[in-house]
């Protein structure tokens, strides 16, 4: 995470990761009811993984369509 933010600035990771971000809260708060802390903890860092990775493909693809 650290060396995420050292890279990108943390002005481009908020505007970036935010919205990604509080959608895998949303989706853990509501779905991930394990009973146990750490395994709610990795469902929620893997959601967040893949909305991530869904997110960049959309965006990546859309730059891709504009040029």
């Amino acid at each position: 995470m650290y060396m995420l933010i050292q890279k990108l600035g943390i002005r481009e990771w908020l505007v970036r990761q935010s919205p990604v971000l509080v959608g895998a809260l949303a989706i853990a708060e509501i779905f991930y009811k394990f009973g146990s802390f750490l395994l709610e903890a990795v469902a929620f860092l893997i959601t967040w993984f893949f909305l991530d990775a869904i997110t960049e493909l959309v965006l990546h693809r859309k730059r891709r369509d504009d040029r």
